[in-house]
């Protein structure tokens, strides 16, 4: 299904009856690559998932992107569905869209699941995103897939499991270079740990042991300034630890939400 908001087309499923869930994904992914989660939460919950400005089916404008636009993306979601309340689960750039959101829009939000993502980079690690840019604007989507695979699982996973590279392969090979530019403009440049604490709502990180990207280290530091947060650390996992790790993250996502929502036992 699509809707205009903000601006643009969005492309977006909502399934299952309860509590709202809205889930956000990573750089070079688009909505399915939530599949397994919203299996594991429409029984209970009303999953609304969609893709990114730039990603999948949504309308990808050329010109650099801000993590601000697309934390309004989901505001203009939100409101062209009806939707006055929700929680928000994201991942990697969903993560950053998340901690925007949360700061700019608290009253809209009622559990914050932030998983394998920063709340601020290191100066040094911007000139890494401008390589990328630069790859992308000369050669296309396909010198970013096996790089980004090689970081994104651990290489045990990637041997086990050829079915899920070749899901994650077409994925970030089908992303339009211009949303992936865009999108690259505006990842680099998050730094919102100092405002943390100003997010009031119930609030779970979770984090691969083995990611090389969003190290462990990253996740401490936002568990440190969310003031009501939980942290997860899964093992062994990467990156996209919803992947690689994907029972394990549903029982700790399912079992937090339960909780903030009264629904365990």
């Amino acid at each position: 299904m699509k809707i205009i908001a903000n601006g643009i087309d969005i492309h977006y499923t909502i399934e299952g009856e309860g509590p709202v869930v809205i889930m956000s994904h990573a750089l070079g992914c688009n909505l399915a690559l939530w599949d397994e989660q919203a299996k594991a939460l429409s029984a209970r919950y009303r999953v609304l998932r969609y893709d990114t400005r730039g990603h999948g089916q949504t309308s990808a404008p050329s010109g650099p992107y801000s993590l601000e636009q697309m934390a309004d993306d989901v505001h203009g979601l939100l409101n062209a569905l009806n939707i006055p309340q929700t929680h928000f689960v994201g991942i990697s750039m969903g993560g950053m869209i998340g901690q925007i959101f949360a700061l700019k829009h608290p009253r809209l939000l009622q559990s914050l699941v932030l998983c394998s993502t920063t709340s601020r980079y290191p100066t040094a690690a911007r000139s890494a995103w401008v390589d990328r840019i630069r790859t992308v604007e000369a050669k296309g989507m396909d010198p970013m897939v096996e790089p980004t695979l090689q970081r994104w699982f651990t290489s045990p996973f990637r041997e086990r499991q050829p079915d899920v590279m070749d899901g994650v392969r077409a994925m970030i090979r089908s992303t339009p270079p211009q949303g992936y530019i865009g999108c690259c403009h505006a990842i680099p440049t998050i730094d919102v740990t100092d405002r943390l604490g100003e997010v009031r709502c119930p609030a779970l990180v979770i984090v691969g042991e083995d990611d090389p990207g969003t190290p462990v280290a990253m996740a401490r530091e936002i568990h440190t300034a969310l003031p009501s947060s939980e942290l997860a650390i899964l093992r062994p996992a990467s990156h996209l630890c919803n992947l690689e790790q994907r029972d394990e993250f549903n029982r700790v996502l399912v079992g937090f939400l339960d909780k903030v929502t009264g629904k365990r036992s």
